[in-house]
């Protein structure tokens, strides 16, 4: 018997994303590049948060008079977190190190086309009315709009 996967919120919203990732990036190369930008993007991000949370602390130290009103985030929260994203923005550059590498590889356009087919069948159009009829008559959910529960 084969395992069915998670229904759980988290688990669908990821399918979700997933699927569409490999829908509208079905090649190779645009895969390296997605990868690419979203580990550069998450990096940028994690770097100002760190640069931001380091300026706060070190503005609260030289002025220890601030209320605990005047803190909307307590010290011991930021020295927790900088250390976290200081390790986070440690493996991001890890990985981007082994990006480099993906980097390196190159597909002819024949192996592209192949990319692009073997994503129609991973993550086919969920709004493809093929995909709807059989997603009706596997799962008994109503994919219309219009169509009434039976409950």
């Amino acid at each position: 018997m084969t395992e069915e996967p998670c229904q759980c919120s988290d688990c669908q919203r990821f399918y979700k994303e997933h699927d569409r990732l490999i829908r509208e990036f079905p090649t190779f190369k645009q895969q390296q590049e997605l990868n690419w930008a979203s580990i550069q993007s998450f990096r940028t991000l994690c770097t100002k948060v760190t640069d931001q949370l380091q300026r706060e602390l070190s503005e609260r130290e030289a002025n220890e008079d601030l209320s605990v009103e005047q803190k909307h985030i307590s010290d011991a929260d930021i020295t927790e977190a900088l250390d976290e994203l200081e390790s986070v923005n440690a493996y991001l550059f890890s990985i981007e190190a082994l990006m480099e590498r993906i980097f390196d590889t190159k597909v002819s356009n024949n192996i592209e086309l192949k990319f692009k087919e073997i994503a129609k069948e991973l993550a086919p159009d969920p709004l493809n009315v093929d995909r709807l009829i059989l997603n009706r008559l596997f799962h008994q959910t109503p994919d219309f709009p219009d169509k009434k529960n039976s409950n």
